[in-house]
């Protein structure tokens, strides 16, 4: 894996847990790394499948770990689930498993929410850190009852905490499955239309973008499917005995982004 590669990027679109702070610990070389990608003339973007937080929300975690960021630093699976849905279902009713927060983003794309399920039309099914009974006994209900279009954020499994991980949109999915037989059309990472919408909106090329992230079933499938270049760090969720058995193999693999910033600090 020839790290040299490196030297070449400009767009360097960072997942976050697990790869720039853990839970609620930033780690040490974060803010180091991105004033240095700042100083040699790059750009930096946050891109993460977590839906439970809105783009507001992110800013002011970050700030609390002591990152400055505003609204342009981020593409998140809500805001690209969105724009999926402009796309394909513009006057859709939702029904949405998920935070308060991704409703509110959701309705500020002008879409209508309802809890009503003879009035949905769509279900988006996100990281719910409000997941209620209620919300899988509707959701079960209208898969089992009527074909409609079912839509989900992110795949990932777990989320990582301070002390492990805790249930993600993906095994909530998986709940629902068992119940109904029915999987979602998924939109965020693995899938390649974030690491797309970060290079439509800052003009960079495929060569010049990496996609950093803990996880190879989302982070690196991202960038494979984009046609990026992939970091793998092993902060977060994968362990070497995952990465050994992986198919899918990153560009290069690094300790943590502290050796990403090493690479970087002298070009």
């Amino acid at each position: 894996m020839d790290k040299s590669v490196l030297m070449n990027i400009k767009l360097f679109l960072f997942d976050m847990d697990g790869t720039l702070y853990l839970g609620n610990r930033l780690f040490d070389f974060t803010n180091e790394l991105l004033s240095t990608i700042k100083e040699n003339g790059g750009k930096y973007i946050f891109m993460t499948n977590n839906s439970s937080k809105s783009v507001a929300d992110y800013i002011k975690k970050l700030e609390k770990l002591g990152v400055s960021a505003d609204y342009d630093d981020f593409i998140t699976s809500s805001q690209a689930t969105a724009y999926y849905l402009k796309n394909h279902y513009p006057n859709a009713t939702l029904y949405v498993c998920g935070t308060e927060s991704l409703k509110e983003e959701l309705i500020g794309e002008g879409f209508e929410i309802t809890e009503d399920t003879e009035k949905t039309e769509c279900i988006v099914m996100g990281f719910d850190t409000e997941l209620t009974f209620k919300k899988l006994h509707d959701i079960s209900y209208m898969l089992c009852t009527r074909e409609l279009t079912y839509i989900a954020t992110n795949p990932d499994y777990v989320c990582p905490r301070e002390f492990g991980s805790v249930p993600d949109c993906g095994s909530i999915c998986d709940t629902i499955y068992n119940a109904t037989g029915k999987r979602p059309v998924v939109i965020g990472k693995p899938q390649a239309l974030m690491p797309e919408l970060a290079m439509a909106k800052t003009g960079y090329k495929k060569a010049e973008t990496a996609v950093i992230g803990d996880r190879i079933y989302t982070d690196i499938k991202s960038g494979i499917n984009a046609g990026t270049v992939t970091v793998l760090v092993m902060s977060g969720e994968t362990t070497e005995e995952i990465l050994k058995n992986s198919p899918d193999k990153p560009d290069v693999v690094l300790p943590s982004g502290k050796e990403l910033l090493e690479i970087i600090k002298f070009k």
